[in-house]
């Protein structure tokens, strides 16, 4: 079994949420669907050609926040396009600012102080059998560290960075049940959580736990429509969860910590 990790980071972030109609709200941290899109991108893959290559049936992906996160709204000045006009017979079309403007709400993901520190996730990619051609294809050129197009988060404007892509390999990675508590680092399945333990002394670390409902998969190769979701409990700040599981987890051996991830896929 192989494990590879990178970390993806930039200064603001929006990941919105698909039921969103009028105002754009954000996932705290990116959902499946957007992960794909993130390797995607890496990889220089054609829109809305990687859906079957990248399905849960074939790639499992685990994420972890690495910096303490908040989210703000803000209002963008966008142009009130009511009528396109006829550009054609005269230069009159609300394109042109003549609609005026509207004020639209938009939620950003950014660390706690903007001005000192950057949203920040390190992502984990295993195969399963059938997914494993396309896995060393990832690995391959991931390694290498050369983006084919720009990695954002979320909108195109929030340019990411790219940095520590590395291999767990077999003596690194251990798989293990436990009956007790753990402490465990990534976004979990909500089904796999048998008991969230809060200790008073370290109350102020479980203010910021979060459970999501999140897209994870589509239904083919050009088809958007999702077929598949993912309901994740996870922590906007670096603190892992202590919980009980009902399944076995991975521990990662990274340098002299361990770190106890389960795959959203799972």
């Amino acid at each position: 079994m192989e494990i590879l990790s990178f970390k993806i980071s930039g200064k603001m972030a929006h990941f919105k949420k698909y039921y969103a109609n009028n105002t754009a709200f954000s996932f705290s941290i990116p959902p499946r669907t957007t992960l794909m899109g993130m390797v995607a991108a890496a990889m220089g893959w054609p829109k809305d050609s990687y859906y079957e290559d990248l399905a849960s049936e074939n790639i499992q992906f685990a994420i972890r926040v690495l910096n303490p996160l908040k989210k703000s709204f803000h209002r963008l000045n966008l142009l009130s396009i009511k009528s396109t006009g006829d550009m054609a017979k005269n230069w009159s079309s609300d394109f042109r600012g003549e609609g005026g403007r509207i004020q639209t709400p938009f939620e950003i993901v950014s660390a706690w102080d903007i001005a000192k520190g950057d949203v920040a996730y390190q992502v984990f990619i295993k195969a399963s059998d059938q997914g494993k051609e396309v896995y060393q294809t990832i690995k391959t050129h991931f390694l290498r560290k050369e983006p084919v197009y720009n990695m954002t988060l979320g909108t195109a404007n929030f340019t990411a960075r790219l940095s520590d892509v590395k291999m767990f390999g077999e003596k690194e990675i251990e798989k293990k049940s436990s009956e007790g508590y753990i402490l465990m680092n990534s976004a979990i399945p909500v089904n796999m959580v048998e008991d969230l333990k809060f200790d008073k002394e370290e109350y102020d670390n479980y203010n910021f736990i979060e459970e999501d409902m999140l897209p994870a998969d589509f239904i083919a190769n050009g088809n958007r429509e999702v077929r598949k979701m993912n309901r994740l409990l996870f922590s906007i700040t670096p603190h892992p969860l202590r919980v009980k599981l009902n399944v076995p987890f991975f521990i990662l051996k990274d340098n002299n910590d361990d770190l106890n991830i389960q795959f959203m896929d799972e």
